[in-house]
């Protein structure tokens, strides 16, 4: 036993559904715009569910129930074997005032099972969640190949018919194919139970295998054809005959009713222009000598007529088929009782190819107008464009359904998506603006904190340059003093004159560094050169020595620091020449990452044993910096200053 799932997705002839449309909330945008792309473009090429209008067939109903869970089914008999590999259901259409056509009694779960005698295999089952409704168009299942005597849908779950809820099955059209024939065309059918109670159609069970549809076949490609209509008073019996140009073997016509439906409300019944009773023959002979009768047609009511009349016999060798009008159309409007008759197309089929497509076609009347050409009963179109096979058309329709239902939650998916980003750009946006304004405040900040960090330091140096200058200039004075005291010892005064000499001179050389560290744009830049230069200069009478440990450290001091730092360091060596009388000095500048230590030791005279004097100059120095400051008293003889700064790793940054 063979159980086939399937949803409506056509599955032959190329019509094999492109897309999954579950889970489409996982899908990137650019999947679902070029998913929505296909759609638009495929639609494009698929042929329209326009629904016919006039008076028809409806098709099968059973007896209506209160609720959806009761059995019914519908049964079509082969009368033989035949393989088959696609079922076709065709719903019955109501036109809802609300949301337009709408499938009507069409079931929401059954099965569909096809056998020889009592042998069945169970094709395909649908439930509730398969979805199948809201729709207008058939339901195509293709499946694998089978051999088959009946086929039947039987139905488990109902659906209500729309004028009063009654559940019920209802079904407009059941079409078997095989290969491109509809092999349940005009075949005897079984059911449950009918709701029509021996009445004529349009609700006869016969009628869901006449081969009449709700629908007009409006492919989406090919040119318009206007249909032929034969001039008013043709005369009995008229004929139109059709040379195939080799012998086929047929067995299906199809006939084009003149495509009336242009106008709304339709201006003339389904029947317009179809003969009343009508014959199609066969032949090998051109004379008609030796032939068959093919197809013979007979128009009892108004339901036998729709948009194509189809119509399957034996297969019959001919080349030549005629059709003649026993009993033509009257006209009942213009010229009352005259005959006329008309075609939109003729369709002659052997092994599911339409042979007379292109045919020359000959009539026993009189053509009286050029207007209506009788190439067009056999050029393959009508009024909407190209005529496809009925298997073709009902796939398009199917699939058609299958990519309007699929487009919205696409478009819906894709316009929630678009809403999103949209959302996301505008904080974006808000976001880069906040960030663009923190930078700039950021910014000026850094630049007034810098201004306020150069503002400091160039007082440091200012001041730095004040107790320079003044302590030189108070020695300048106090040597001319002694200068003036000695004015009678001609050596002596020479000796303080070269000294004050001396010190005017450093006074300026003093002058002009400062001078220079205000006008640098980067103070202090090298913490060590500058140390030394310093030392070099101030202790060029003495013994010195300088060393340093973690100079990369210092470089990770900020400009600030450094310059302070290097203050106390000028500092110091400014004390010990004034007063320390000291021949040698050492220097030792350790930096750590998180520490700097500083040691100035000298072999001056000291600091008698009870003092406790650390000069003001140092401690202002020292706190500035933010370091603790040590200045004591060696052993033998000399002074030794430490400085202890401590740092947070915040602040070594620059």
């Amino acid at each position: 036993m063979v159980i086939l799932m399937i949803t409506g997705a056509v599955e032959a002839k190329g019509y094999t559904s492109g897309a999954s449309t579950g889970g489409v909330e996982a899908w990137s945008v650019s999947r679902l715009e070029a998913r929505l792309e296909e759609i638009d473009s495929e639609l494009g090429a698929l042929a329209s569910c326009s629904m016919r209008s006039g008076t028809g067939s409806v098709g099968f109903r059973s007896e209506h129930h209160p609720g959806p869970h009761q059995p019914e089914w519908v049964q079509v008999d082969l009368e033989k074997e035949t393989s088959i590999d696609q079922i076709v259901l065709v719903p019955a259409i109501w036109r809802d005032t609300q949301t337009g056509f709408q499938a009507d009694g069409f079931p929401i779960g059954f099965e569909l099972s096809a056998g020889t005698g009592i042998d069945s295999e169970r094709i395909a089952v649908f439930t509730p969640e398969d979805d199948l409704l809201p729709r207008v168009a058939p339901l195509v299942v293709s499946f694998p190949a089978i051999t088959a005597s009946w086929v039947r849908v039987e139905a488990s779950v109902l659906s209500p018919r729309a004028w009063d809820q009654a559940y019920l099955l209802q079904l407009s059209e059941i079409m078997i194919f095989a290969g491109e024939e509809n092999v349940a065309l005009r075949k005897p059918i079984t059911s449950s139970s009918s709701s029509d109670a021996g009445l004529d159609p349009p609700r006869k069970k016969e009628s869901v295998v006449d081969g009449f549809v709700p629908y007009l076949m409006d492919a989406a490609q090919g040119e318009q054809s206007i249909p032929y209509v034969s001039p008013i008073g043709i005369g009995p019996q008229p004929r139109m005959s059709i040379d195939l140009g080799e012998v086929f073997s047929l067995n299906r016509v199809h006939l084009h009713a003149v495509d009336s439906s242009d106008t709304v409300p339709q201006t003339t019944l389904s029947d317009f222009l179809i003969p009343k009773r009508l014959r199609i023959e066969g032949a090998k002979r051109s004379d008609f000598s030796d032939a068959v009768l093919l197809v013979e047609y007979a128009q009892r009511t108004i339901f036998d007529t729709g948009p194509i009349l189809m119509r399957r016999f034996p297969e019959t060798p001919c080349r030549y088929v005629r059709l003649t009008a026993v009993e033509p159309y009257t006209d009942k409007w213009f010229h009352p009782g005259e005959s006329v008759i008309g075609f939109s197309e003729i369709e002659v089929f052997s092994a599911g190819r339409n042979v007379a497509m292109g045919r020359a076609v000959e009539i026993n009347f009189e053509q009286l107008s050029l207007d209506r050409s009788l190439s067009t009963l056999t050029d393959g179109r009508n009024l909407y464009g190209r005529i496809l096979s009925l298997r073709t058309w009902m796939e398009q329709l199917a699939r058609r359904h299958d990519l309007e239902m699929e487009r919205p939650r696409v478009a819906d998916e894709l316009n929630l998506r678009y809403h999103k980003q949209k959302k996301l750009l505008q904080r974006m946006a808000w976001l880069v603006a906040l960030l663009g304004g923190g930078i700039v405040i950021i910014l000026l900040i850094e630049k007034v904190l810098r201004q306020k960090v150069i503002f400091r330091t160039r007082e440091r140096i200012a001041a730095n340059l004040h107790d320079e200058l003044g302590a030189n200039l108070h020695a300048i004075g106090m040597l001319g003093d002694m200068a003036r005291e000695e004015a009678g010892a001609s050596d002596r005064l020479t000796e303080i004159v070269d000294r004050i000499r001396s010190l005017t001179d450093r006074t300026g050389s003093a002058a002009r560094y400062c001078a220079s560290m205000l006008e640098a744009d980067d103070l202090c830049s090298n913490l060590t050169e500058e140390m030394k230069r310093s030392s070099y200069r101030l202790l060029a009478d003495a013994e010195h020595e300088i060393t340093f440990e973690g100079e990369e450290f210092l470089q990770e001091l900020p400009p600030n620091k450094r310059i302070d730092l290097f203050l106390f360091y000028k500092e110091s060596l400014t004390n010990i020449i004034r007063h320390s009388n000291a021949t040698r000095v050492t220097t030792h500048l350790k930096a750590e990452q998180n520490r700097i230590f500083l040691e100035i030791t000298d072999n001056g005279v000291g600091f008698p044993a009870d003092s406790n004097h650390v000069p003001s100059a140092l401690k202002r120095r020292a706190r500035l910096l933010g370091a603790q400051l040590d200045v004591s008293s060696i052993k033998d003889s000399g002074t030794r200053i430490t400085l202890h700064l401590k740092l947070r790793r915040s602040r070594r940054t620059r």
